[in-house]
């Protein structure tokens, strides 16, 4: 079964974020090409309904995050009204911070699909999804800096990406990075031809979709829970989680299908 939704960009009245899921994936889309796929407040909003819409349907197990077109992923923030110093746009800026909060805490796997340009408000995007796979023609960056801007917001997804210096350097020259630096660089997980793009988000979404859903949901937030702990600490809640894990009845089947050399029978519990 296959359902599909739309979230207009509200008071912006220009472009939307689409919502699909087919065979347990749900794939959302900027939709706003005319202006490469930038955020508006109204997009902004219309990506945080879509992913609590993803995160309240049990048919969806993975979400895909992507641009509309060819040339863009996103491009960023709108520039026009960003730099207002009102408490209305202080608090309209804090849905950039809020949807990263909300990609993190999905308790289901994220993938960014990007084609084209991931700049700014964009990067930061696609940095805060679990993994991220580029075609060729993708290029990356964080050029805020040259309109005398910093990228304030986005640094939190930059650095549980790469190292500091790294995120530092390309906030600080707003340089562009193309899709093979990015893989050297790892906050890019793959890079694939243009022609292979959609094939290759299928088959990794399809795999993830195959997996437990309750182990997914518990390691992954097991892994931004330890994210930014020292390793003292980390070992110390690793270690509890573990034995909660171990007693859920997904593990069992696991392993005994593994004993037993048979697919596993996934029940979510």
């Amino acid at each position: 079964m296959t359902e599909e939704r739309e979230f207009p960009a509200g008071r912006d009245g220009d472009g939307r974020v689409l919502l699909r899921v087919a065979e347990g994936v749900a794939t959302v889309t900027i939709d706003r090409v005319d202006r490469h796929n930038a955020m508006s407040f109204g997009i902004m909003q219309g990506l945080r309904d879509a992913v609590a819409a993803v995160r309240a349907d049990d048919d969806a197990r993975v979400l895909v995050l992507t641009g509309a077109g060819d040339r863009a992923f996103c491009s960023g923030a709108d520039l026009g009204g960003i730099g207002d110093d009102d408490d209305t746009a202080h608090e309209a800026r804090r849905l950039l911070a809020d949807f990263f909060r909300d990609l993190w805490a999905l308790g289901k796997p994220t993938i960014a699909r990007v084609r084209g340009v991931a700049l700014a408000g964009g990067l930061g995007i696609a940095l805060a999804c679990d993994i991220v796979v580029a075609a060729d023609d993708a290029s990356f960056g964080a050029p805020e800096v040259a309109v005398g801007l910093w990228p304030y917001m986005i640094t939190v997804p930059m650095l549980r990406s790469m190292p500091a210096k790294v995120v530092l350097d390309l906030a600080m020259t707003g340089r562009r990075v193309d899709a093979e630096e990015a893989l050297r660089l790892g906050f890019v997980s793959r890079v694939v031809p243009v022609a292979e793009l959609d094939a290759a988000v299928d088959e990794l979404a399809s795999g993830l979709a195959a997996r437990s859903p309750l182990v997914l949901r518990l390691g992954r937030t097991a892994f931004y829970d330890v994210l930014d702990l020292d390793a003292d600490a980390a070992l110390t809640v690793l270690h509890e989680r573990l034995s909660e894990h171990v007693r859920t009845e997904d593990a069992r089947e696991g392993l005994a299908a593994y004993a037993e050399k048979r697919a596993p029978r996934w029940t979510g519990r």
